[in-house]
């Protein structure tokens, strides 16, 4: 699964054991920009590292997996725990690259190819 947000919190690294280590971060998702979400996802083992590329207020792409535990307490009770667990992170370029005064322009649409006679083309799947 994936989804596009923009990086709003992010922890330290967490070392849970001597073999287990993960890292937090939250996301504003705004599929409707009037009802943005925040969902908190945790990168685990050697892809914490992942989240150091980053800086709050980036635009970002999550690939991720949900998890989810079934646990029963010392008194019998059965609770269930959900995760979202990140596996890539990507950032998103927010704005077209802008050339300097230096930069050549962009380079002109060619209308070339209409000058093209496509009357003997057989090769077409309808």
């Amino acid at each position: 699964m994936t989804i596009d947000g923009k990086l709003i919190e992010k922890s330290d690294t967490q070392e849970v054991s001597a073999s287990f280590k993960k890292r937090e971060f939250v996301v504003e998702y705004a599929e409707n920009p009037q009802y943005p979400e925040f969902l908190k996802f945790e990168l685990i083992q050697n892809n914490c590292q992942q989240l150091d590329a980053f800086n709050v207020g980036d635009e970002m792409t999550v690939s991720f997996n949900l998890k989810g535990r079934k646990w029963t307490d010392r008194q019998g009770v059965v609770k269930y725990f959900n995760s979202l667990q990140a596996w890539r992170l990507e950032k998103k370029s927010t704005a077209a690259p802008t050339g300097g005064a230096d930069a050549p322009p962009p380079p002109a649409a060619s209308d070339e190819w209409m000058k093209e006679d496509f009357s003997s083309d057989d090769d077409l799947p309808f």
